[in-house]
């Protein structure tokens, strides 16, 4: 292929995402299952026409990671924190966190059971499994408004960070030991440390940079923090989302004259606007490689088998049973369309592909994630679509 072919490509590749999210506002149907499903007919036509082209997992990985990155950081600057969504913040975090552990330890129990493994290592590989993907949620929820709309942010957000550190917690060689809570502890301690200090010099950087270049600078020095937090296998992710709250809602954390005189909130909320405005369009062209490349990466033959399919349905029936429970006998709360939505997506596929070789089970592979993956997205459309219609957003 020549280069003049490749941009073909890729400008093409970029207007059908931009296309998907139009039909996704209008049909519901999430633009995630659109660009899955492409890809997947993209690597038909190609295998069709004899053309050979075999993705490596560091390209998925990089897309993925960046991806992941840059949605958190687009939500997290467009939430407003207040006194009175408390409650809202508490019942997502719990809801996030509860529903993790129950799920995780589920899948776990039925993978030991039908594989023999031990439960650590099955443990491992049903944590992606049971972690809701915020790159798919979110993006999938811009039509609802209100607490509905935010719980889901907030859920899958939590969801994405718990995971990670549930992750790493349960990669630990002291794992069943107690010794392994206070070494979980104190990565979690550090890991709020660095992400008071790496926010403060970001959001310094941000104030002072007066070149008209500053905002890649700002995402390479995010991207570094975090990559360097992540290879000393703490959450990482927790790093974005500190930053990009305290930046949206610096003139609650500014509040001491000396804090002022250093950042100055007025010239954050300067910036404020076009941060957010470049973050989005990262996101969305990062999101739209991304999944055209995954769906692109599965083979279609090996995905017609009704084991596997019976394998994923298991696996979604026991995940649903569990949020459908504790969504209505614990938090009491509504069912629609919050039973319906807790996809599985990008993080899902960073776990699994973070998964070290001797915990490798050999039950858990890319086409099974993918049908757990197909199969919650078709459960969220179902739960958009039962959502009552709500009044478009106008925009600013």
């Amino acid at each position: 292929m020549g280069p003049y072919s490749i941009l073909i490509g890729l400008s093409i590749a970029v207007i059908l995402s931009y296309l998907f999210d139009l039909a996704a506002r209008a049909t519901k149907i999430p633009s995630v299952l659109m660009l899955l499903l492409t890809g997947i007919a993209l690597r038909q036509a190609a295998e069709y026409a004899d053309f050979s082209f075999t993705i490596p997992q560091v390209v998925l990985e990089l897309f993925g990671i960046i991806g992941l990155i840059m949605i958190v950081l687009e939500e997290s600057l467009n939430l407003k924190l207040s006194r009175d969504k408390g409650a809202l913040v508490r019942r997502s975090f719990f809801a996030a966190a509860f529903i993790l552990l129950v799920q995780s330890v589920a899948i776990a129990l039925l993978l030991e059971a039908y594989v023999g493994a031990s439960f650590q290592s099955c443990l491992v590989n049903a944590v992606p499994l049971a972690v809701i993907s915020s790159a798919v949620a979110i993006p999938s929820v811009a039509n609802l408004q209100g607490e509905k709309q935010e719980f889901i942010i907030y859920e899958s957000t939590f969801s994405d960070i718990l995971g990670i550190m549930f992750f790493n917690f349960a990669l630990q060689e002291n794992f069943a030991q107690g010794t392994s809570i206070v070494t979980f502890s104190r990565n979690v301690i550090a890991i709020l440390l660095v992400a008071v200090v790496s926010t403060a010099v970001l959001a310094f950087l941000l104030d002072r940079i007066r070149l008209h270049i500053k905002f890649f600078l700002i995402f390479a020095f995010l991207i570094l923090m975090y990559s360097l937090s992540k290879e000393l296998h703490l959450s990482s992710l927790l790093l974005v989302l500190v930053f990009g709250l305290a930046v949206n809602n610096a003139q609650m954390f500014l509040k001491g004259p000396r804090l002022k005189r250093w950042f100055r909130p007025e010239r954050l909320s300067e910036e404020l606007h076009q941060l957010k405005s470049i973050t989005a369009e990262s996101a969305f062209l990062i999101r739209t490689f991304f999944f055209l490349l995954f769906g692109y990466s599965i083979t279609l033959g090996n995905l017609l088998s009704g084991k596997l399919l019976l394998q994923g349905l298991t696996v979604v029936a026991v995940l649903t049973v569990i949020r459908f429970f504790y969504l209505r006998y614990i938090a009491r709360t509504d069912l629609i369309p919050e039973l319906f939505i807790a996809p599985k997506g990008l993080i899902t596929i960073l776990l699994y592909y973070s998964i070290p070789a001797t915990h490798n089970i050999g039950q858990i592979s890319e086409n099974i994630l993918f049908v757990v993956i197909l199969l919650t997205g078709l459960m969220m459309m179902v739960g958009l679509l039962m959502t009552p219609g709500e009044p478009e957003r106008e925009e600013v």
